[in-house]
């Protein structure tokens, strides 16, 4: 599991690349809070994900959390079909702004 963070227009944007599971959970999660600590917009890069697991959701959900107690948002661009509907079916798609691409992840936090 690899992550690259950069900033574009006053927005924090994870790239976050492999598997997400209960192995790869705790290092994911220790440098996603650390990396949004401050942030009020962020956006997670999943489009290199290929696998999500109970543990990812999770994660999600805590890094949710914490950024909504900011008053911030939260986007998550690139979402395979099969973590989509994942999910969809569990009800965690309704916490996010989910968008297919960064530039329309920016725009939808910009509002």
């Amino acid at each position: 599991m690899s992550i690259r963070t950069r900033t574009l227009n006053d927005i924090t944007v994870l790239e976050l690349e492999g598997t997400i599971d209960s192995k790869t959970v705790p290092d994911i999660q220790a440098e996603v809070i650390s990396a949004t600590s401050d942030k009020s917009k962020v956006i997670l890069d999943m489009s290199g994900v290929d696998y999500l697991s109970s543990a990812g959701l999770r994660m999600l959900l805590l890094v949710y959390r914490q950024i909504k107690a900011r008053n911030g948002n939260i986007a998550l661009v690139g979402l395979s079909e099969e973590i989509k509907d994942i999910m969809s079916n569990t009800g965690f798609i309704k916490f996010f702004v989910i968008a297919d691409t960064i530039d329309n992840g920016i725009s939808a936090l910009a509002k």
